[in-house]
């Protein structure tokens, strides 16, 4: 069983920005996560990290999301600069920091539908991919809910498609923690991020970012080919996520340049 985490531990004020740090707000914000034995999940990171388990009908588990959304007003949070809007997805993994016992993620990398995927791949070497990036989504600005949802990435790394639904009778079910709240903590709060860059050395970032005011809905379909491929969510089981979270939009701050380690 996870511990218990109250949102409030863990809100920090906001790192003022500089030089290439960016703002930009996160539209059709989704959290689609899910459990899989934590065995699946061997040699993917390095020694320093270890996977953030959840005990799910007496296994031990560990949680990967797939992250889709889409880029608005993505500009620098400094200086004047033109603004960008591209389709993203975020593939990602709980872990925690054994050198510093922070909880963070893992990303196994990214898809971004937009010319400026030069800068992140080849100036930072970071594992981000071309992908063609589509949504179509209808929110009821009555009930605040997604009547529609559907995103579709057309990807030779990772091709893409989920279509999700919300209504009112939607509820949060996190098996393994003591309360919503925790999970909340886990799932949408990491603000550190690693990953093996392109040139497999070990780089990380950071980001702010304000409370998530995240809502559950449901799964109608997926699939996602970079999960099957490294057989750790075979597509047998992408029907069946663990969770799933929306937000209509949101804002980030982007603290850049990515670091690299070691």
């Amino acid at each position: 069983m996870q511990e218990s985490r109250k949102l409030e531990d863990y809100l920090i004020g906001r790192p003022k920005p500089r030089g290439i740090d960016v703002l930009c707000g996160l539209k059709h914000f989704a959290i689609i996560t899910y459990a899989v034995p934590a065995e699946r999940f061997q040699g993917i990171f390095p020694e320093r990290f270890q996977l953030d388990t959840v005990e799910v009908n007496g296994q031990k588990m560990g949680l990967l999301s797939v992250v889709p959304f889409i880029d608005v007003d993505f500009t620098s949070a400094v200086f004047p600069f033109p603004k960008f809007t591209m389709g993203q997805t975020n593939y990602r993994i709980y872990i925690i920091d054994k050198e510093t016992g922070e909880r963070c993620v893992w990303f196994l990398g990214t898809t971004l539908d937009s010319w400026t995927l030069a800068v992140p791949r080849y100036l930072w070497n970071l594992p981000w991919h071309s992908g063609k990036v589509s949504f179509e989504c209808v929110l009821d600005e009555t009930s605040g809910f997604y009547e529609k949802y559907r995103m579709e990435t057309v990807s030779d790394w990772a091709a893409a498609s989920v279509e999700l639904v919300q209504s009112k009778y939607d509820k949060f079910d996190f098996p393994g923690f003591p309360d919503v709240e925790s999970a909340l903590v886990y799932l949408t709060h990491p603000l550190a991020g690693f990953y093996y860059r392109r040139d497999s050395k070990l780089g990380t970032y950071r980001v702010w970012h304000k409370e998530l005011e995240v809502t559950p809905a449901k799964l109608v379909s997926a699939s996602f080919k970079l999960l099957s491929d490294l057989e750790i969510v075979k597509k047998s089981e992408q029907n069946s996520p663990y969770s799933v979270l929306i937000e209509p939009i949101n804002e980030f701050t982007i603290y850049l340049p990515p670091t690299v380690i070691g």
